[in-house]
């Protein structure tokens, strides 16, 4: 497997010092946020290029403020052109996935609603992936939507294309699940995977091997269903410093990719 890290775990005032620090400890690659306009997608493209880092995925980020299963029209719209924009970001950067929030289900919004609303807009933006040969990787997330492994595999089959897949959390699922029963139901649909530390007794997010995610059992599962992707660690560090943080990020998922 592939060691990978997001951006904005990386010390570094430019995209040059931020991705010389991620060959510096050994990760393969970097996920980024979206960005627009060409000069910023060039000066990362460069540094990966030069620091033979891969930028391996771009995270979406409108889908929060702009829910794809928003009940008034407009919103979706803005939030289709923030997935239209980190589309465009992967193309640019060499990436194959862009990480999206499917939907939000909240007060306002049910889980039916959810479900068709995001369903239809994801379909009105699929065949923009396609066409630029890039993955919509759906994540799990404390989203209240798609709650269930079983449910998580059905929604990801209902579009019918190579190009919509799963993008799994493993820190997020401790929550309410068990990493590799979630990762042997999912399988192959698995396209990323996201590592953070989490404790399930105090529930709140931790370092990577401080918590209560069983590791071993996590990677045990992704072996059995032929998983040899990133594995991309969203991990805050523990405050000690933004070189420190960052080597006992590298430190500890080294471990756990030993594991495997």
């Amino acid at each position: 497997m592939k060691k990978g890290i997001c951006i904005g775990s990386l010390p570094g005032d430019t995209a040059d010092e931020k991705l010389a620090n991620a060959k510096r400890l050994g990760f393969d690659g970097v996920e980024v946020n979206t960005m627009t306009g060409p000069a910023r997608r060039e000066e990362h493209r460069a540094a990966s290029e030069k620091h033979g880092v891969a930028v391996s995925g771009v995270m979406n980020s409108a889908h929060w403020e702009h829910p794809l299963s928003d009940p008034d029209p407009v919103v979706r719209a803005k939030s289709l052109e923030g997935i239209a924009a980190s589309i465009e970001t992967a193309a640019a950067l060499g990436a194959d996935t862009v990480l999206i929030v499917p939907a939000v289900v909240n007060a306002g919004v049910t889980y039916e609603q959810a479900w068709e609303r995001s369903a239809e807009s994801i379909r009105e933006i699929l065949p923009a992936a396609e066409e630029k040969n890039v993955i919509l990787a759906v994540e799990n997330v404390w989203n209240k939507f798609l709650l269930s492994p079983v449910e998580f595999a059905a929604y990801v089959d209902s579009f019918e294309s190579k190009c919509l897949r799963a993008y799994f959390d493993a820190g997020n699922i401790v929550a309410y699940g068990y990493p590799d029963h979630w990762i042997r139901t999912l399988g192959k649909r698995i396209v990323k995977v996201h590592v953070k530390g989490f404790d399930a007794g105090q529930h709140a997010f931790v370092q990577l091997l401080a918590g209560t995610v069983d590791w071993p059992a996590v990677m045990n599962a992704l072996k059995d269903v032929g998983y040899d992707g990133y594995l991309t660690a969203e991990q805050a560090g523990e405050g000690k410093g933004p070189m420190k943080d960052l080597e006992k990020i590298s430190s500890d998922l080294d471990r756990i990719l030993a594991m495997g």
